[in-house]
């Protein structure tokens, strides 16, 4: 069988990044042009400064894709990007460079779903994994259980109804002064912390989320009783979520009958969350799967492999293809 080769294309948010993989799961290479010190000076993504920051570098992050990859561009069998959801006008230069490169080298053009992009992280960090399967996905834009019964047929059973995981990590993290990104610093925090605060939980009858409540409780601690520590109430907060992804992952599991979960998004890398999922796991009768912290992020890896298998269940897109910045599964 030929091998299929890929170029991904992502620039969602404030990382420029250009991959190249092989049949899905191989990386050959997986260049991240990352805009965190540039962003750090504002306390968070300003839309304007990453949408040119990715215009001055997705050329040179793109040769040099090429190049660690060892492969001639013709090599490409297709050209996938991101084109939502995310900052519409961050999408839309990746997007349009992607377009650019699939006319000039004659090679089908296949618009890849961010999000589908986390799930597909595990492909390359599980070369075993297969549909169907639970995905968690957590971000700082996405909070949603995804019911994976292929490689190109996902079914969202439950999604926040108000602000995503990563947003209410970075919220906090800018209220009690530890700046951004929020979510590493809210997580090296909380390692010299106990969870010794009592912080209110919002509950569903269904799958959905909502972490607004929670966000709002641990600021309103923190500007009312100034003398709370502050490791203390990070590992709180991160107690009292990982508590609600865990409980409504079970609900999920005992819904579907499915019980093999992966984790994905880029809060899939926060260090308490992901050691409550493998006590689950030690629980019995369910598999947990999670990508490399490295692939957690935002990355072009993960949209090469969820391109190879849109690419290969057929779907191509025209020039046409516009940024969708509120794109959903």
């Amino acid at each position: 069988m030929k091998d299929i080769y890929t170029l991904g294309i992502e620039s969602s948010c404030d990382e420029t990044s250009v991959a190249v993989v092989k049949n899905g799961r191989e990386v050959l290479s997986n260049i991240i042009n990352t805009q965190i010190d540039i962003h750090t000076l504002y306390g968070g993504v300003v839309p304007e400064i990453a949408s040119r920051n990715h215009i001055q570098n997705v050329s040179a992050v793109m040769k040099e894709a090429i190049k660690e990859a060892n492969i001639d561009l013709n090599q490409i069998d297709a050209v996938t990007c991101t084109y939502g959801p995310g900052l519409v006008g961050a999408l839309l230069v990746g997007l349009s460079y992607g377009k650019a490169l699939s006319y000039a080298i004659n090679k089908p053009l296949v618009g890849v779903n961010h999000i589908e992009g986390h799930i597909a992280a595990n492909y390359i960090t599980h070369k075993d994994l297969k549909p169907p399967f639970l995905c968690m996905m957590m971000s700082g834009g996405n909070t949603q259980i995804v019911h994976v019964k292929d490689y190109t047929d996902f079914e969202v059973l439950g999604r926040t109804r108000d602000d995503a995981i990563g947003e209410a990590f970075d919220k906090i993290a800018r209220v009690i002064g530890l700046g951004y990104p929020g979510g590493p610093k809210v997580d090296k925090m909380a390692y010299d912390g106990e969870a010794t605060i009592n912080i209110p939980k919002t509950h569903f009858d269904n799958l959905d989320f909502s972490f607004s409540g929670i966000k709002t409780a641990v600021i309103n601690l923190n500007h009312n009783h100034p003398e709370t520590n502050k490791a203390d109430l990070c590992k709180s907060f991160e107690k009292a979520v990982s508590e609600i992804l865990v409980k409504n992952v079970k609900k999920a599991i005992k819904q579907t009958n499915v019980n093999t979960v992966v984790l994905a998004g880029g809060v899939s890398a926060n260090s308490y969350i992901r050691n409550e999922f493998l006590k689950l796991e030690k629980e019995g009768n369910t598999k947990i799967y999670m990508p490399d912290v490295k692939l957690c992020t935002d990355n072009a890896a993960m949209i090469a492999s969820a391109g190879y298998y849109d690419f290969m269940a057929g779907k191509r897109d025209e020039i046409s293809l516009n940024a969708k910045p509120d794109l959903r599964l």
